[in-house]
């Protein structure tokens, strides 16, 4: 079994996120960042998977496409049990849209299927920071697989991959033929913190550093150039403003339903 994931380096969330006032986009350099919390999901799970199959050659790589500091992500993953790792990373990707990194996902996928089969992509359901969740259905098209999303448990068997998704008022139960694309949910697993025979481990792992040279894709095709979707504008978020503070003299629950009439909330 030999399983992708897709993982990508984010702004941490505790961190003050900005925008370039460039061009508006993300700030991945000036910031720190980390392996993007929904992706350790999708990482813990494809470990689990071929830690269940114990079979000889079974391999997780990782795969991310971001600035140097992307590096990362890669680094957190291969601590954490991945057993290899690629680094796309080219100056002309930088303000790439949803559609333009499918498509660089997609040819560093496929450069590593020519070396040895993929047999399941894993991603996590959306990124901390665009939060879009279109990428998986985006990477399954370009590389003609099948989809199945938001996954709450994922069980490979032969061929086939079958998994749980978990809705408000259902619970369905979809399988799909292999090779396929699976995105999972934080509900899925509980991801492992590394430990330090495995941080020792992932210094002697192979990572590959690839541009989009080495993928067959032209400039033109990726960058903020060759977005379908831009930010026009940015505004920061105001302050928080001190609350109300209402001093209850027997009356405190007619302030309080007073309040919320006012604000529409019942």
């Amino acid at each position: 079994m030999n399983i992708v994931v897709c993982v990508k380096y984010v702004p941490d969330a505790q961190a003050d996120r900005t925008f370039e006032d460039s061009d508006h986009t993300t700030d991945r350099v000036g910031v720190d960042g980390r392996l993007s919390e929904l992706d350790e999901y999708a990482v813990e799970e494809a470990l689990k998977i071929v830690e269940a199959s114990g079979a000889e050659g079974d391999q997780v790589t990782v795969l991310t496409v971001g600035p140097e500091q992307a590096a990362e992500a890669v680094k957190k993953s291969l601590q954490m049990g991945a057993h290899a790792g690629v680094h796309v990373s080219d100056d002309a990707i930088a303000g790439s849209d949803a559609a333009a990194t499918s498509l660089v996902l997609a040819k560093a996928i496929e450069k590593l299927g020519a070396e040895t089969k993929v047999d399941l992509v894993l991603t996590g359901m959306a990124s901390t920071d665009a939060a879009m969740s279109v990428v998986p259905a985006m990477l399954a098209e370009r590389l003609g697989l099948p989809q199945v999303t938001y996954a709450s448990e994922v069980t490979v068997s032969g061929d086939g991959v079958t998994i749980r998704r978990d809705g408000d008022a259902s619970t369905l139960t979809i399988t799909s033929s292999l090779p396929a694309v699976v995105s999972v949910t934080d509900q899925i697993n509980e991801p492992r913190y590394p430990s330090f025979k495995g941080i020792m481990a992932a210094k002697k792992k192979p990572v590959h550093a690839w541009g989009i040279a080495d993928l067959g894709i032209d400039a033109g095709e990726v960058g903020l150039g060759a977005a379908w979707t831009t930010v026009e504008s940015v505004t920061a978020r105001p302050p928080r403003e001190h609350g109300q503070v209402v001093t209850d003299e027997g009356d405190g629950g007619a302030k309080l339903a007073e309040f919320l009439v006012s604000r529409k909330f019942v």
